[in-house]
């Protein structure tokens, strides 16, 4: 995971993020790869740090980047 920490972010971001998270996370087939949540959470992280609170926005945002990374 990339390094965030220099990002600061409200109680209402966070709330934002987690939710995002987990409703991304629900979409998933189980069994779900930690290796996935991890790249949801990173792009959450990236998009909430450029400004983006909306829940909606920040889950299409992960989910679309986690479709387009490439598989090792």
């Amino acid at each position: 995971m990339k390094d965030f920490s220099n990002a600061a972010f409200s109680p209402e971001a966070i709330e934002a993020m987690t939710t995002a998270l987990a409703q991304a996370v629900a979409t998933l087939p189980e069994p779900v790869a930690s290796s996935h949540v991890a790249l949801l959470a990173e792009s959450i992280l990236r998009s909430a740090k450029s400004g983006e609170r909306d829940v909606g926005v920040l889950q299409r945002i992960a989910l679309l980047e986690l479709q387009i990374t490439p598989r090792r």
